[in-house]
């Protein structure tokens, strides 16, 4: 499918400073793993969002581009890696992501707390966004996590209910909401995010039943962007939603009870996260 006029990304200068500094420090972004359509916008900022523990996911998506080769040995050095990166880049605002690694027995938790730790000793007044998997349901780790300290605790619901077994095989929708309300039980005083994708297949009537099921479980933020294709591999595109359709869902968000709600065709999770964060 040819993408509609009201899709295009602006055409800026390619970031090699940024990309440069993220090789000299041996990082990896979500925004290049997963060829997001906004990471020359990022990058231009500069801004990025950090992807830990490898670039080899043990799921495998079938939305997402990230490899899901191997998974990587725990970087030790990675934690001190970012946080000398963000201080260099001047960032005021951080989002670490992962891949999905069930080969750990935490899930990679530990590195989450890790890595926001090492942030605060170089950089005590930035502010941190984690958007982390499920970690299979386990509370400990979800703890671990918050524990550390983070701004905004992120998990993605992705897409409905009924689109998981093609969309998200290896998750399950029940499992990511509890995983934010059991944040909140957990710190009810750190924001929660999710977002999810349209064009996938979903009708209108579902992602409605999303902002509310998220709503339940007292989501604080939600991203709504539109599922592009990143390679022949992963799904297909069944509908380019119309920007009118955006603009409702996003005042529906509002009218259910989100503090924010940012949904567009090129919408993505971390896109804009610190704008998102000062609103409230």
């Amino acid at each position: 499918m040819r993408l509609p006029e009201w899709i295009r990304t602006r055409n800026l200068p390619d970031q090699h400073d940024v990309k440069h500094l993220l090789r000299r420090h041996a990082l990896s972004t979500v925004c290049e793993e997963a060829r997001c359509p906004n990471r020359g916008e990022c990058f231009a900022k500069p801004t990025a969002t950090f992807m830990i523990l490898g670039r080899n996911c043990t799921r495998n998506c079938g939305f997402c581009s990230v490899s899901s080769l191997g998974p990587e040995a725990v970087d030790d050095k990675e934690p001190e890696n970012i946080a000398s990166a963000a201080k260099e880049m001047g960032l005021r605002y951080i989002v670490i992501t992962s891949v999905t690694r069930d080969d750990l027995p935490d899930g990679g938790a530990a590195q989450f707390a890790k890595t926001i730790k090492a942030i605060r000793e170089k950089m005590s007044s930035v502010k941190i966004e984690v958007l982390t998997p499920d970690f299979l349901g386990d509370r400990a780790a979800l703890r671990t996590v918050l524990e550390a300290g983070p701004d905004v605790f992120n998990h993605n619901v992705e897409t409905t209910a009924r689109l998981y077994p093609v969309v998200r095989p290896s998750a399950d929708y029940e499992r990511s909401l509890s995983v934010l309300e059991h944040s909140k039980e957990i710190a009810p005083d750190i924001y929660t995010k999710s977002g999810f994708m349209l064009g996938l297949g979903e009708t209108y009537d579902e992602a409605i039943t999303i902002l509310r099921d998220l709503r339940k479980v007292d989501c604080d933020f939600v991203t709504i962007g539109q599922y592009l294709r990143p390679t022949k591999e992963n799904l297909p595109v069944v509908e380019y939603i119309r920007p009118e359709i955006f603009e409702d869902l996003r005042l529906k968000a509002l009218d259910v009870g989100f503090k924010y709600a940012a949904s567009g065709p090129l919408v993505r999770s971390s896109m804009n996260a610190e704008e998102m964060f000062g609103h409230v």
